[in-house]
């Protein structure tokens, strides 16, 4: 296992601080808050610690409260709303200089057997031949320095390789409101790290990443990176349909079906390298262009 891989799996290791209470730190991202990924994979992280091994989440939902202080702890709240005979269901509350910067309800199910079909994967190329987040980035010399070494250092645990050009490599154009990433960590996981709630608390980490990338793409804005709209997510709601590894290559086939009002919503499927569609992503996003 990669050393940046095991500083993701630390950064993901919540301290239990009491029964339903558990405590996460923060790691630099490219703008001055926390991650949204980070809290969205801690908050699950703390649900699952309170549900039974055999029973996977299935689907979370989550709100974006405040904007998080990443030289601060957060405090994550759990609250066990039920236990069923096939579901469970709980809720998170993370907590940070005494006020709610996030909420999460996650439900995990037993699994059994039902009825099955998915849509198609869409074409895409090979990941092995497209170019690595490092590679793309130090050949754009409109990119502020310090901004290529954010993005790299916030991403150096996760192997990330657009398919296309991302919005801040080519943009003052619109185009098709459509991007294509191929993603796994950066290094296999080890056995004894290896277990299936980590899979799915590593894909929530990086489904923030580049989800409303499509919103910017339909107008032609670079977005942070470059300066020309502001914003933060929203919501962010995720199902899991099937089983993956999160170190094996994943599919993220993403589209933005409307921006108005200041928003922007993203939509995606997620699958693995052999046509399985692992996961659904829905997200909006505050998307504002500087006055």
């Amino acid at each position: 296992m990669s050393q940046t891989l095991q500083d993701l799996l630390d950064l993901l290791d919540l301290e239990q601080i009491e029964e339903n209470i558990f405590r996460g730190r923060s790691r630099p991202a490219i703008i001055p808050r926390v991650f949204g990924g980070q809290v969205a994979a801690q908050a699950l992280v703390a649900a699952g610690r309170t549900v039974p091994a055999d029973r996977p989440a299935h689907s979370l939902h989550a709100y974006f409260l405040r904007a998080g202080d990443p030289g601060a702890p957060i405090v994550y709240s759990v609250d066990r709303i039920r236990d069923g005979r096939s579901f469970t269901t709980r809720r998170v509350v993370a907590v940070q200089h005494g006020k709610p910067i996030f909420h999460l309800s996650a439900s995990f199910q037993a699994y059994e057997e039902g009825l099955d079909h998915q849509a198609p994967m869409p074409s895409a190329p090979d990941p092995a031949t497209l170019p690595t987040s490092q590679e793309r980035l130090h050949g754009y010399g409109h990119l502020d320095a310090d901004v290529v070494e954010r993005f790299l250092e916030t991403r150096e645990s996760v192997d990330l390789r657009y398919v296309e050009e991302p919005p801040y490599g080519a943009f003052g154009e619109p185009r098709e409101p459509h991007s294509q990433v191929w993603f796994r960590t950066n290094g296999k996981l080890d056995c004894a790290a290896d277990e299936p709630l980590l899979h799915v608390v590593l894909a929530t980490y990086v489904s923030d990443m580049t989800l409303l990338d499509s919103v910017l793409l339909a107008h032609g804005r670079g977005g942070w990176a470059v300066g020309d709209v502001v914003g933060a997510s929203l919501d962010h709601a995720m199902w899991f349909h099937r089983p993956f590894r999160a170190d094996e290559w994943l599919l993220y086939d993403q589209e933005s079906p409307s921006a108005s009002g200041g928003r922007g919503l993203g939509q995606a499927r997620i699958y693995t390298q052999d046509g399985r569609l692992a996961i659904s992503v829905i997200q909006e996003g505050v998307i504002r262009v500087p006055r």
